[in-house]
């Protein structure tokens, strides 16, 4: 199994004005040292940023770049997209193809959007999958508290079986790298 850490929308418009996503320095730091060990064991490490026209995402704006202390290599790869979905019209799918990739290590921002749907596509796309448990996060909705949301969807993600590809919820420090 040839593995892909895929980190979704980490942005500093949506990370850096308050209120700030939950535990968004420790996600980010768990982040920094995934994709530290993805490197070292040659495991691509791939940007999704989203973006939107005349806006605060709008391609190259300040608030479109990656938020300031993640760490992101020269040789990392940056995929721009524009629904919350990292495959829709995207080169996503065509780059993991290229590098014979077959399971995907997803974390980032926001649990119940762009990290759930991608998650769930790239399971119907026929991709393993492993949710960083401990490393994708949210802000707070009226509905639930971004902890309760974290929750709920490292909870019911693994419950998927009707995709065919397994999708398994792994902290940080357990996630193994496949190369």
């Amino acid at each position: 199994m040839k593995s892909a850490v895929l980190v979704i929308d980490l942005q500093s418009a949506l990370l850096d004005p308050d209120p700030r996503p939950d535990e968004i320095d420790a996600v980010i730091e768990r982040i920094n040292k995934l994709t530290h060990r993805a490197r070292n064991a040659k495991v691509p490490v791939i940007f999704i940023q989203h973006e939107a026209e005349n806006s605060v995402l709008a391609y190259d704006a300040p608030g479109w770049q990656l938020q300031s202390n993640l760490d992101c290599e020269e040789i990392d790869i940056i995929v721009r997209k524009t629904t919350p979905d990292s495959f829709l019209r995207t080169n996503l799918e065509q780059t993991l193809q290229y590098h014979d990739i077959n399971n995907l290590i997803i974390c980032g921002y926001a649990t119940e959007f762009c990290v759930d749907t991608t998650t769930r596509r790239a399971a119907a796309l026929g991709y393993t999958v492993q949710l960083v448990s401990d490393a994708h996060t949210t802000h707070d909705k009226d509905h639930a508290n971004a902890r309760e949301i974290r929750t709920h969807h490292s909870a019911t993600l693994p419950n998927i079986t009707s995709f065919g590809p397994k999708i398994q919820a792994i902290q940080a420090v357990d996630i193994v790298l496949n190369n």
